[in-house]
């Protein structure tokens, strides 16, 4: 079979006569061609490709929010966003910290715990005296004369593996 299509208008745009004739050759192929059947359904779509202008005389049209969003989903929506804002504030109070720590020096260390350490030995101090004042001085003088008696009772019980020995000093 010949190739009858002509490729020159992809090339150069048509004229109005050429266009008009080529429409008719292809409605004629289409619709009443002997060799193809008689198409019977039409196109369903038409793409307009002139370009809209920057704005125009047409107000806008209400268009209605169909979007349905549980209210659960929307408060962990927002405790979500609470919670990363709260990790933020912790993120930096730590970088702080650990911004802090990395320059430590000695004296920087010692001016710190001066005051923990004055606190301990104040305490310390004061449990001592408080220690010191609640005991109280016995002297026991016995006069006369002491005996002494010490009875030992060992009761022991072996079985087998296992023993079990008694002892009860008095």
């Amino acid at each position: 079979m010949e190739n009858t299509v002509n490729f020159d208008h992809i090339t150069r745009p048509l004229t109005d006569d050429e266009a008009k004739a080529e429409a008719e050759r292809i409605m004629a192929r289409s619709y009443y061609g002997p060799e193809t059947p008689p198409v019977r359904h039409m196109a369903t779509s038409f793409r307009d490709d002139t370009p809209l202008p920057p704005y125009g005389d047409t107000p806008p049209v209400h268009q209605d929010d169909k979007r349905i969003v549980p209210a659960w989903a929307a408060g962990i929506a927002v405790a979500s966003i609470g919670v990363g804002a709260g990790s933020v504030g912790l993120g930096c109070c730590a970088w702080l910290v650990l911004n802090g720590l990395a320059s430590v020096t000695l004296n920087g260390v010692l001016m710190v715990t001066l005051p923990f350490a004055g606190f301990a030995m104040a305490v310390t101090a004061i449990g001592g005296a408080i220690s010191k004042a609640r005991s109280a001085v016995t002297t026991n003088v016995y006069e006369g004369s002491v005996t002494q008696n010490t009875e030992i009772n060992n009761t022991s019980n072996q079985r087998g593996m296992f023993s079990r020995t008694r002892n009860d000093v008095r």
